[in-house]
């Protein structure tokens, strides 16, 4: 993420009366990532929530595929919240725990022509983040990935959606990660699949 659309997202939220920070960084670069885990340590002294939403797609039948656009989006979808769960995990385990969750998508189960970057990338994240809350969950960590269908956003009208209509909204994705955090904390959702209704 650019520093320019950082300042620009933190001064929108700022004018509804939100409290925010930014960081910019990028999430293929793992550097950034923890960079940004010890901005979140240095400003607040702990981190209690970590949401990897960071997402690319490349769409290319699987034999013309570029080797440097695959690992592109490899890098940004899955390596990207590895780097950030590897940083985040021990300043979590020293406040007592913390929540993360992994936005990946309904293709992480369900494969599609020319989505051979993406679908890696997601299926990957998936279990990245099964395995996660696997490893994390007796340091009082919970992670949870949530699995949204189509979301109307400005990425999915480049890629030809012109009709957003019938899709899910980006705030319900952020609600589905509200209700995730507001969880009991004896019971980890782990995966939560949206639909548009």
């Amino acid at each position: 993420t650019s520093a320019s659309s950082v300042e620009k997202a933190v001064t929108a939220l700022g004018q509804e009366g939100i409290a925010v920070e930014g960081f910019a960084a990028d999430a293929r670069k793992e550097e950034d990532q923890r960079d940004l885990i010890r901005f979140a340590e240095q400003r607040h002294g702990r981190l209690d929530v970590l949401v990897n939403n960071a997402g690319i797609g490349e769409f290319e039948r699987v034999d013309r595929l570029s080797p440097a656009r695959f690992r592109e989006v490899l890098e940004t979808n899955l390596f990207g919240p590895w780097y950030a769960i590897r940083h985040a995990a021990p300043l979590m385990k020293k406040s007592g725990g913390g929540f993360i969750v992994n936005i990946a998508s309904l293709a992480s189960v369900n494969a599609f022509a020319s989505g051979a970057a993406y679908n890696a990338s997601k299926f990957g994240l998936l279990g990245l983040s099964d395995a996660a809350m696997l490893d994390l969950r007796q340091d009082g960590i919970r992670v949870a990935v949530v699995m949204p269908g189509s979301v109307a956003t400005d990425w999915s009208h480049s890629h030809g959606n012109r009709d957003a209509s019938w899709m899910l909204r980006p705030e319900d994705v952020a609600e589905a990660v509200a209700d995730l955090i507001r969880f009991p904390e004896r019971a980890i959702p782990s995966r939560i699949e949206l639909r548009p209704s």
